[in-house]
């Protein structure tokens, strides 16, 4: 699987971190930036992410900003991506599993190096699982998208 990788300042010390344990699952690593501590906003990395996800240059992303939510909550505004901030493993895989999560977001000043590579593990090991009722929910989910797409004013 490809993964498109991105991360901003605060984010980028555990960067490095997530492409090595994506490479070392067996997965190609995109890595989208930043390439230091320089500050930099979190939404531009949340797009690259998108982007990459809606062109098809990758099937999932991993970002990692200071807590996660920020970045999330960028990427959610694109169409197709559900990301999911996840600082325990059973999310990590979970969200996958049941809601088709195609982002793992991470907060590099809530976790440590150990527990981010087993998320990462986590996130990329798992699969939709399919079930009717997981099914069912993300149908709304994705006509909730339509439909606030199909209203929105600029």
């Amino acid at each position: 699987m490809k993964i498109a990788v991105a991360a901003d300042h605060a984010g980028f010390p555990l960067k490095d971190l997530v492409i090595a344990v994506t490479l070392n699952a067996g997965h190609e690593a995109i890595d989208l930036g930043t390439d230091s501590t320089k500050a930099v906003d979190y939404p531009d990395y949340s797009e690259k992410i998108g982007r990459a996800i809606q062109e098809g240059t990758a099937e999932r992303g991993i970002l990692i900003c200071g807590s996660g939510v920020g970045a999330a909550i960028a990427a959610n505004k694109m169409h197709g991506i559900r990301a999911g901030v996840c600082h325990d493993t059973y999310s990590a895989h979970q969200s996958v599993e049941h809601d088709n999560a195609n982002v793992l977001a991470l907060g590099s000043r809530i976790i440590g190096e150990e527990l981010a590579a087993e998320l990462v593990r986590a996130f990329l090991d798992a699969d939709f699982n399919g079930e009717e009722r997981h099914v069912r929910r993300l149908q709304k989910v994705l006509n909730l998208e339509r439909r606030e797409a199909s209203s929105e004013v600029e």
